[in-house]
């Protein structure tokens, strides 16, 4: 497929291609300003009100107050009691575990390596993101305060301190959420799809009109193109939604990314037939009409479906209207069926604590065990080493683990480059020309909100880029607010700013060196992931009780959202990494993305398909029709595995699925002419509706895939 990224591809290397890159990065976007604005105010509150009342451990709840997802307010006011709770709930585990360990030295170690597994354990696996960051960062910066040769009691008052900052943060945070939930009501999720979706109208009209789109129509695509939908699917990872809609919003992410790739490289022909021209305003029209839908939150009108050949003077358009069908059928795909569905026990499951996969994913245990050997190297380095100065080596890799970019060459020169500017050129050299000429907390709070604005735009920028601003905010922070007055001394920033360059080393080391693995090996295995589960999927259910089946099936519709989520953030970061094999990986890169919409439309279809083998009120099936079912899910299984073996590579055997649709489809007859039923008719349709559906997607994705590998 091509891709606007392309062109960035060609030229790696150039000033131009990085000038371009950052302008598209930084650019304005629906909603910045105003997050912006959010998350310095909340910050500033919080830094002021430390310095004020000499709260220790300010730098912490400045931080938090940035770091916290502020994308979708409901989210925030959700998760506060989460936070809150587990703040406490860390403040509890540091003092009533420090007590049995805290004279001996043996076990006190095996306390502190285990606590640190304990942070980044919840990191990967507590849903809410602000409360597993929190926990995490209470347990990373609470740990080492017990290694001082100080009373018990200042190690427990420093504790509580601790808790209290945290909540303060906490407090500020959702208090000015509320306060700008009031002034703008909105949700980002649908306003970022629809500016999307409104900037391709926009191009394909010019086209209709067989005039050349102007060049701010034209830039605003590419600049879409280039940033990406990592922001969006950033803000639905982190968001409260309930698994359907989850999942129905991800493949139109998905597919609205795809479309306006596909759109910034479209280029206007110098003339256009009548029929072409129609065929480019409809498409206009159904792009429109899925824009309409989503901020109505209903479903699309009738879509206009040409008639007659594409035109083929833009090729591209063939894969726009695809793409834009798709969307159809993710939007309105499951309407029909879902009245056959009234019981509130075929609903979502309540929202659960943890990940569903918590406790059975040996993932977690691998990504705990890789941050807790780096923390734990930071801390024995520090510790032997005798220089208690760079501790925030520690800090640094709890901070970095919380971070969601992709490849390992883009975490490294994103971290190395925000670490330097934020720890060197603005907070040593705000020490060196600025602070001396400042003799109140109001010039500092000036200094402070400039920077803070200044990272807190680059932390909205997409995940290529966000942690850049984060390591700025980071550094600043640990040098400035650790202490009530201006710190005239140059070595505690020199030794706060190689501490944490000893933490991105470790965390270069131990996750991009002893375990990393490039960005597209990654996205392949992701995608080769999501099949196989889907697959395993659509054999479910194995257990008869319908409370193990539904927990199983939810767990397994989580993995697979996080596979095809891991695809789409591994794919960001193949255009930062280089080598011989570069054209092959972008190859690949480009196939992956073009196969997964339909694997995630695949997904959606299983879903529905999942309650009739479970046979929920109003899915129910006649024990024939049920058999001749089984047999199609099971052909439809075979294949998903058929599809995975031939992208590794190994020898994989073409069933027929078609016969296995055919066969389904004669049962169906069978039954209803041997006991025909008022009312039947419409519901076998729609059931028989989704296989035709399931095995055209099935059919397609397998001849690409066959042609391509």
């Amino acid at each position: 497929m091509a891709t606007a990224d392309q062109n960035v591809s060609a030229t790696p290397s150039s000033l131009s291609w990085l000038g371009e890159f950052l302008k598209n990065e930084l650019s304005p976007y629906r909603g910045r300003t105003a997050l912006v604005a959010r998350m310095v105010i909340a910050a500033t509150l919080v830094m002021v009100i430390g310095m004020v009342f000499r709260i220790p451990y300010t730098f912490q709840g400045a931080i938090y107050a940035l770091i916290v997802s502020r994308e979708s307010s409901q989210a925030t006011f959700q998760s506060s009691a989460s936070i809150l709770a587990l703040t406490g709930i860390g403040g509890a585990y540091l003092l009533a575990s420090a007590w049995f360990v805290i004279s001996i030295p043996t076990l006190h170690l095996l306390w502190v390596i285990a606590s640190f597994f304990l942070g980044f354990y919840a990191i990967s696996t507590i849903k809410n993101f602000a409360a597993s960051s929190i926990f995490a960062i209470t347990i990373c910066i609470g740990v080492p305060l017990w290694d001082r040769h100080l009373s018990a009691e200042t190690n427990v008052e420093d504790t509580l301190w601790l808790c209290l900052v945290s909540a303060i943060g906490v407090v500020v945070t959702v208090g000015v959420e509320i306060l700008f939930s009031r002034i703008k009501p909105g949700e980002d999720l649908v306003a970022g799809v629809a500016d999307r979706l409104a900037a391709v109208q926009s191009l394909l009209v010019c086209f209709a009109k067989n005039c050349p789109a102007d060049r701010l129509t034209q830039a605003n695509v590419v600049r879409l193109a280039m940033v990406g939908t990592s922001m969006l699917r950033r803000i639905l990872q982190r968001s409260a939604y309930p698994p359907n809609y989850a999942e129905q919003m991800g493949a139109v992410i998905a597919l609205t990314g795809r479309l306006v790739d596909l759109a910034a490289n479209l280029r206007g022909p110098t003339h256009l037939s009548g029929d072409d021209r129609e065929q480019i305003r409809l498409l206009g029209e159904n792009v429109g009409s899925v824009r309409s839908a989503l901020l109505a939150e209903g479903t699309p009108n009738a879509f206009h479906v040409a008639q007659g050949n594409v035109p083929r003077t833009i090729p591209l358009v063939a894969e726009m209207d695809k793409t834009v069908q798709l969307m159809k059928e993710v939007l309105r795909g499951s309407q029909s069926l879902s009245v056959f569905a009234p019981q509130p026990s075929s609903g979502d499951p309540p929202p659960s604590f943890f990940v569903r996969d918590a406790f059975t994913n040996v993932a977690h245990i691998q990504f705990a065990v890789k941050g807790c050997l780096t923390a734990g190297l930071c801390y024995i380095i520090y510790n032997g080493v005798d220089w208690p100065g760079i501790s925030t080596a520690v800090t640094t890799c709890f901070l970095t683990a919380l971070s969601t970019v992709g490849s390992s060459r883009q975490k490294q020169v994103l971290r190395i480059s925000g670490a330097l500017v934020g720890g060197f050129l603005v907070s040593m050299g705000s020490q060196v020309f600025i602070l001396p000429h400042l003799d109140s907390i109001a010039g500092f709070t000036i200094l402070f909100v400039v920077v803070t604005a200044f990272a807190s735009w680059f932390m909205t920028s997409s995940p290529r880029l966000s942690y850049f601003g984060v390591q700025i905010a980071v550094a600043f922070c640990l040098i400035h607010l650790n202490s009530f007055a201006i710190e005239p001394s140059l070595s505690i920033a020199r030794d706060r700013v190689v501490g944490i360059l000893l933490g991105l080393i470790m965390m270069w080391l131990v996750f991009d060196q002893l375990w990393g693995a490039s960005a597209v090996s990654d996205m392949k295995r992701a995608f080769l992931s999501a099949v196989r589960l889907l697959a395993q999927f659509a054999r479910e259910p194995i257990s008869r009780d319908y409370n193990v089946a539904a927990e199983r099936s939810y767990s397994l519709r989580e993995a697979i959202n996080n596979n095809f989520d891991g695809v789409r953030a591994s794919a960001d970061g193949v255009l930062f990494e280089f080598g011989p094999s570069r054209q092959q990986d972008l190859a690949w890169r480009s196939r992956l993305r073009q196969w997964q919409p339909q694997l995630r439309l695949l997904f959606i279809a299983e879903i529905t398909l999942w309650k009739y083998r479970a046979r929920l009120p109003g899915f129910e099936l006649p024990h024939t029709l049920g058999a001749a079912q089984r047999a199609f899910d099971d052909e439809l299984a075979r294949t998903l595995e058929a599809i995975a073996d031939r992208i590794e590579g190994r020898p994989s055997q073409v069933g027929l699925f078609e016969e296995s649709l055919a066969r389904l489809e004669r049962a169906v007859s069978t039954y209803e002419a041997s006991e025909p039923q008022p009312g039947t008719a419409d519901r076998f349709q729609a059931f028989l509706s989704l296989h035709r559906r399931i095995e055209s997607l099935t059919s397609s994705l397998q001849k690409a895939i066959g042609n391509a590998v």
